[in-house]
């Protein structure tokens, strides 16, 4: 499955260059933020690691060995790239221990850069947002144009999709998850079971969001609308008063689509038109969705791009810095502005 089989079409047209994302780790820098005071006592050690080539799970390996703990009792708040250079918060549950050594899990892939005592357990979705500073090298575009579309998305966002990683190489999660599905079945393993229903999904979203994207709806808000604030996973229904909310322009308040599940969507209108249509049309994922006992949810369909700001500190190079709500993705920004190519490979049929 290609790009726009899995995401959707861009809003703001074709892509203004090539560029290469990822050539080191140092390329992609992601620091978790996390806005909760630590008490400083607790039977939860909560530690701050610095992680390069390295995926979230084998650190939380690597700190349960060295801490001597079983591995279900170190929790984290997400999962951050393997290929990158990423700041994040784990926790360790240490009932009546002293805090352990963890020199053992470190080497030049982990670094703890600090520790503090906590009364809770670190939870999944804990943190607010994920802080990015992205270098995308060997750049080659209309650099006039890229800024002039950069000021754009600062001021309107970007369509909230799901990026390609979610759904594995060439789309490879979403045939697997169609697979559970038409037998109606689901993956014995949990970690299986869990990113192919969180694939479906996904899916599922983004091809609402395409729809809206396409119609160009999926920056306003529209009677029968499902709203929510950025920062929050709570929604209401919008009327024709809702639908001129300041707020909507201040891109603190959205239009949303559904995470698929149990129950009913309460979205009405157009709105539950087009969800019903695109869930119809994947009907074995949406009953697979409501079988395995997943609730109906709501996400935001517009993406702000908080702090937004870029420069080239190198001809080729175009470095940007950003704030993005937790579970966003980055690479969904970085589409919108360029196509990326290989390390090493460059499209010398562009012409700028």
């Amino acid at each position: 499955m290609n790009d726009v089989q899995l995401l959707g079409p861009r809003a703001y047209g074709e892509p203004l260059g090539t560029a290469v994302l990822k050539a080191i780790a140092e390329d992609f820098q992601v620091d978790e933020v996390l806005d909760i005071p630590l008490t400083g006592d607790g039977e939860h050690l909560w530690i701050w690691v610095e992680k390069r080539g390295l995926n979230t799970e084998e650190a939380a390996r690597r700190i349960a060995k060295a801490a001597g703990v079983p591995l279900r009792t170190v929790s984290y708040a997400g999962l951050k790239d393997r290929q990158a250079l990423t700041r994040q918060w784990f926790s360790v549950q240490l009932p009546g221990k002293a805090d352990p050594d963890l020199s053992a899990a470190e080497n030049d892939t982990l670094k703890v850069l600090k520790t503090a005592r906590h009364k809770r357990k670190l939870q999944r979705g804990a943190h607010s947002a994920n802080g990015f500073t992205l270098r995308l090298t060997q750049f080659a575009g209309d650099k006039d144009a890229l800024d002039a579309r950069l000021q754009l998305i600062a001021k309107q966002g970007i369509p909230n999709y799901f990026g390609a990683q979610r759904f594995g190489h060439d789309g490879g999660n979403v045939v697997d998850a169609r697979s559970w599905a038409a037998r109606k079945a689901l993956p014995e393993q949990r970690n299986v079971r869990s990113r192919l229903l969180s694939t479906a999904r996904s899916y599922l979203f983004n091809q609402v969001l395409a729809a809206r994207v396409a119609d160009g709806s999926w920056q306003r808000a529209q009677v029968g609308d499902l709203l929510a604030f950025t920062d929050s996973r709570s929604f209401f229904p919008a009327g024709e008063a809702e639908c001129s909310d300041p707020r909507l322009a201040i891109l603190d308040l959205h239009p949303t689509g559904p995470q698929w599940g149990e129950g009913e969507s309460p979205a009405s209108g157009a709105t539950h038109e087009l969800e019903q249509w695109i869930a119809t049309a994947e009907a074995d994922l949406r009953d697979w969705l409501v079988n395995a006992g997943m609730s109906h949810e709501r996400r935001i369909l517009r993406l702000p791009i908080g702090g937004l700001t870029w420069h080239y500190p190198e001809p080729d190079i175009l470095q940007l810095e950003f704030v993005l709500p937790a579970g966003c993705f980055a690479t969904v920004l970085v589409r919108e502005l360029v196509d990326l190519v290989p390390v090493g490979q460059t499209d010398s049929s562009c012409v700028f």
